[in-house]
């Protein structure tokens, strides 16, 4: 395949790429919106709601890793498109639960389909662009997490009413990916290493798993990665509820809110965001990596501000957060690549679904959990504090107010992860490129 053939073939799967992650994270955004509407028709508490999300997050992760070792050993293509299929076929499903455990089991195989995804995806796109582009290349293939957001922030509550059922977004949201899976089976994948400078060898890796783990740059990548997913999916699967309890919302104004809060701010954290951390790659060599810590300590405070400040008007609410938001984005397009400067060709869907393990895992998995146990206990105690021996919903919005804390606390910790990262990565990058130049001969 000639150079120039080989940029438009990547534009072009890149393109197919970003849509199938747009309705990976439209999917799995649905529950976040209905959540109220489910809790009062089966009478859950927080804490049953938050485990919707963990459960979904638990099974992600662990079906991720044999996932991705057969997408660095087999058809990237094909893991992807019967992956796609899988999770739409599964989410109609979900329209249909009778109760809290059936809903709770169909998400989980949900959860199941998405895992075959983002490991092999990393992979190729690490394959279809050199390390000066992949920045750019990763943030607009990231972008189909704001705009999957945003398009179901914007749309499932106006499905909802229109239908009057929160079942409906389910059913619609299943065909376009059906259909979009079988677009997946005719890309054309590039050879192993393709867009590297050092020829790769094919020689399969003794103990793969060992090998990646012995890096720690990747070890505190996890870390990072460990604490702002907890912070995301925190944010992603109570911020309607919150807006609706707290502020006095409607479920389609709170949904379009939070979709400017986790869905707007995307679209230029993104795209700016890569353009900048290829700039500063190019001037520093872990440049990436500080420009995402500056991102989180900007994201931290204007959180925290904005949840420790009170019932004050929600527009300035929503300003605030967003503005933190949109820099915790810069975390996709410098953490995602820096994996890639660390971690050879043959390893790296391998290296991603040990990474999104983590982050989902003891990231994700416990962000709802904890937020949704906070939450009642600070409810229970705002009710005791008021003499009163009845829960109301007043005293929920309070204490799923306070609960959010925790955002700004994880991406705090995001941040001390990430300065330790950027402390080892010159020396795992250059590792990785003396170890491509060893494996293959003269």
């Amino acid at each position: 395949m000639q150079p120039n053939q080989q940029a438009t073939n990547a534009w072009r799967i890149l393109f197919l790429l970003f849509l199938a992650n747009l309705f990976n994270f439209f999917d799995r955004t649905i529950p976040a919106i209905i959540i109220e509407p489910i809790r009062l028709e089966w009478n859950l508490s927080d804490l049953q709601l938050g485990l919707i999300g963990t459960a979904f997050t638990i099974v992600y992760a662990l079906a991720g890793i044999p996932l991705g070792r057969m997408a660095d050993t087999g058809a990237r293509r094909k893991i992807m498109g019967w992956g796609l299929a899988a999770w739409s076929g599964l989410t109609a499903l979900n329209g249909m639960a009778w109760n809290f455990w059936s809903f709770l089991l169909i998400r989980m195989g949900v959860g199941i389909g998405e895992a075959s995804y983002a490991p092999a995806a990393n992979s190729l796109i690490g394959d279809l662009f050199p390390a000066h582009k992949r920045s750019r290349a990763m943030g607009l293939f990231m972008l189909g997490l704001p705009l999957g957001l945003l398009l179901a922030f914007f749309t499932i509550g106006a499905m909802v009413q229109a239908f009057g059922s929160w079942r409906a977004p389910f059913l619609i949201a299943a065909v376009p990916g059906l259909i979009l899976a079988l677009f997946l089976f005719f890309i054309r994948e590039p050879v192993r290493g393709a867009a590297e400078t050092t020829r790769v060898s094919s020689a399969p890796v003794e103990k793969p798993l060992r090998t990646v783990l012995a890096i720690r740059t990747f070890w505190w990548l996890v870390l990072a990665g460990l604490a702002f997913n907890f912070a995301a999916y925190a944010c992603n699967s109570f911020m309607v509820p919150m807006l609706q309890r707290y502020f006095g919302l409607g479920l389609q104004d709170a949904a379009m809110a939070t979709g400017v809060i986790v869905g707007f701010t995307g679209l230029f954290g993104l795209t700016l965001g890569g353009w900048v951390a290829d700039k500063v790659h190019q001037r520093w060599a872990n440049g990436r990596l500080l420009f995402a810590a500056v991102s989180m300590l900007v994201a931290c405070i204007c959180t925290g501000w904005a949840l420790s400040a009170g019932r004050i008007d929600t527009a300035v609410f929503v300003g605030v957060f967003s503005l933190g938001w949109l820099f915790s984005y810069n975390f996709y397009t410098c953490v995602y690549t820096a994996i890639q400067d660390v971690i050879e060709p043959r390893l790296r869907a391998t290296a991603m679904a040990l990474f999104f393990a983590g982050l989902y895992l003891l990231g994700g998995g416990l962000g709802p959990l904890a937020v949704g146990w906070l939450s009642d206990h600070y409810a229970q105690a705002a009710m005791h504090a008021a003499g009163a021996s009845e829960m109301t919903e007043t005293f929920k919005a309070v204490g799923l107010h306070d609960a959010m804390v925790l955002i700004p606390v994880a991406l705090f910790l995001t941040l001390l992860a990430l300065l330790q990262a950027a402390r080892c990565f010159q020396h795992d990058a250059l590792r990785m490129r003396e170890g491509l130049a060893r494996a293959v001969p003269a």
